[in-house]
């Protein structure tokens, strides 16, 4: 079976506004030097434990779980619905299932979160599985390590799989796991950055979702 593993951030939601007030929330509370709002956004796709230790280095192991933990009490009371799925998304996502398409998210979010957010906006109507991370990181949270996760889960084919998601760890995620990738401008990375991490194919909208999965993997018989 022809297998779609989506990226949830965004890919399927704008979820911008969520996140950032959260991250503000979590460096309020940890005491952290504030960055800009441009830096923030760049935490949206890798896992926040990998962006903590990038942008704020002298962290230490259990002061970044505890960070965490200050990120999760914000986005659990109120981040989570401070999102909207993208114009388009939801017609695109019919259109793959019609097609006979098996539809997935793989999410470096944590697999509780996604649960709650495809219910939400009731995403279990187009969605077999819902993968995501661990609520702890060390566990799983890359994009690498999730998306193998929900290969092996759902007994999908690396090679009848295709990895749809807006940033580079996504790109890299569906490389690392010999799976064919797509990345999407209308969320957060950039073309350049896609380009870079090896993207086999990029669109500017959820529209052209359904042509460009086509092109990658051979339509499947609905």
């Amino acid at each position: 079976m022809k297998t779609l593993f989506f990226d949830l951030d965004g890919t399927l939601a704008d979820s911008q506004e969520g996140i950032i007030n959260s991250i503000h929330y979590m460096i309020q509370k940890a005491h952290l030097p504030l960055l800009s709002d441009d830096i923030y956004r760049l935490f949206i796709g890798p896992s926040l434990g990998s962006s903590l230790h990038q942008y704020y280095p002298a962290l230490s192991e259990s002061e970044i779980d505890q960070t965490i933990q200050y990120y999760h009490e914000f986005y659990l009371e109120q981040g989570i619905f401070q999102q909207s799925l993208y114009p388009g998304i939801l017609a695109a996502l019919a259109q793959l299932q019609a097609a006979g398409y098996q539809l997935n998210i793989a999410s470096a979010k944590p697999e509780p979160m996604v649960d709650q957010i495809a219910e939400r906006f009731d995403l279990n109507r187009y969605f077999t599985g819902l993968y995501g991370a661990t609520m702890d990181e060390r566990i799983r949270s890359s994009k690498t390590a999730v998306l193998e996760y929900a290969l092996t889960q759902s007994g999908a084919d690396p090679n009848q799989a295709l990895m749809i998601g807006d940033r580079n760890t996504d790109m890299i995620g569906g490389a690392n796991n010999h799976v064919k990738t797509l990345g999407v401008t209308y969320g957060f990375g950039t073309a350049t950055e896609l380009q870079a991490a090896g993207a086999d194919a990029i669109v500017a909208s959820p529209a052209e979702l359904p042509q460009a999965a086509a092109k990658l993997l051979t339509p499947p018989i609905s």
